[in-house]
């Protein structure tokens, strides 16, 4: 489940695109072309996807099929369309689902902007679900927004840790043996992905199976699986992965006054301190937030907003907006945690409860954009190591409000 190799196309599964890793389309579009033999000016080969989703989940033990299951309250299926939409030399995803579920997919595509999708009917078995992907991108139909692929990925709808690299490697092999299987071949057989001869061996496998494929299909298939979603204990697996994926960078706002940007550095670095494997950077509120649209662009899916001296919620209120402008929130919830600082010597919790308790009709209107917006109240005194201890009580809090996006807790006011 961990990014390939250095130097490696950048991998596909879910998660926010990680600086450094922009460009790395481009670079596996380049490979494409050259594992084809696309020579200048041609075109390289043509690949699809199918995605046979039309199974029941009987071994998950929930009325929901799996596929359907959700994750961060967002359905597998469709983390799994996100990991092959980032690949961009994949032209078309085919998904077979029965015709019961048809509406409920077109809800998802539509709900998570998913680009490139076209539905089939899926068959009372999975070969024959993808029997029908493969047909609908066979046939030249009228109006038909597919193209007849050169090499077509068969890959389960409920393994949303698929690898560009794996890809790229398995198109490789099918245009080469006619057929190809990383980690699950096209035998039954399944192969270990920890050891790194098994795609090797089932491009073995899928050699000899190559020439029973039916000609009518007239190109190219490859089976690719990767840590199936196949019992409930999976689906907490799947959930802690994708959360430790999107929790890796924090961005501490705060407003341009010289107080609060002085204590909002003073958290920033024990954050940095405390959290060293997180990515933590600060922007200011400042000149209409410029600054701050860029992280929101560049994915950033975890914000502490500093308040200093007042008990108002004006400089969250503000980023909030920023966040519900954006479509940030559509794929994975976003943690806002608003952190006000005072000195409880000077003014009583009591004395200001009242206008922080604010912050649970906040959470409850965000809550439906998928933000999820907590309190936490810093103690604030003059002793400067006494200061050092509530930043890193408030920066343990942090972290785990982070790391468990935990819904119940939202709109709560913690203190440290």
């Amino acid at each position: 489940m961990e990014a390939g190799p250095p130097g490696s196309a950048r991998p596909a599964e879910p998660g926010p695109c990680l600086s450094g890793q922009r460009g790395a389309d481009h670079t596996a579009s380049a490979s494409l072309q050259s594992v084809a033999g696309t020579e200048p000016g041609r075109h390289p080969q043509a690949v699809a996807a199918v995605l046979p989703a039309g199974g029941c989940g009987e071994r998950m033990g929930v009325p929901t099929p799996k596929q359907f299951c959700p994750i961060l309250e967002r359905p597998l299926i469709s983390y799994t369309l996100q990991a092959l939409e980032r690949v961009c030399w994949i032209k078309d995803i085919v998904v077979a689902v029965t015709g019961e579920n048809m509406e409920v997919m077109k809800s998802i595509i539509q709900k998570y902007q998913h680009k490139r999708i076209s539905l089939v009917e899926a068959g009372v078995t999975r070969h024959r679900s993808i029997f029908n992907g493969l047909k609908a991108l066979a046939e030249d139909q009228i109006n038909s927004k597919l193209s007849k692929p050169e090499v077509v990925i068969i890959h389960d709808a409920v393994r949303p840790f698929v690898e560009e690299g794996v890809l790229l490697k398995v198109v490789t092999a099918a245009k080469e043996h006619g057929a190809a299987g990383a980690i699950r071949p096209l035998v039954s057989t399944v192969i270990s992905p920890s050891a790194d001869g098994c795609l090797d061996y089932s491009l073995e496998r899928a050699r000899h199976r190559a020439s029973e494929m039916p000609q009518a299909f007239l190109f190219d298939v490859i089976y690719e699986a990767y840590q199936q979603v196949t019992y409930k204990r999976d689906l907490y697996a799947a959930e802690s992965i994708i959360k430790e994926r999107i929790s890796q960078e924090i961005c501490v706002v705060m407003d341009t006054e010289e107080d609060n940007k002085h204590v909002g550095h003073l958290l920033e670095e024990v954050l940095k301190s405390e959290l060293n494997h997180v990515k933590v950077t600060s922007e200011a509120l400042g000149h209409a937030g410029r600054h701050l649209q860029q992280i929101i662009l560049d994915q950033c899916y975890n914000f502490v907003c500093v308040n200093v001296t007042t008990s108002d919620f004006q400089e969250t209120q503000k980023l909030l907006s920023m966040l519900e402008e954006s479509n940030l929130c559509i794929l994975y919830p976003v943690v806002v945690v608003s952190v006000h600082f005072l000195d409880f010597k000077l003014v009583p919790p009591s004395q200001k409860m009242e206008n922080l308790m604010q912050i649970r009709e906040f959470a409850k209107e965000v809550k439906e954009r998928n933000i999820l917006l907590y309190g936490l109240l810093i103690s604030y005194p003059q002793d400067d190591q006494k200061l050092q201890e509530s930043l890193r009580q408030g920066a343990i809090i942090i972290a785990s409000l982070i790391k468990e996006r935990n819904s119940g807790l939202i709109g709560q006011l913690l203190i440290a």
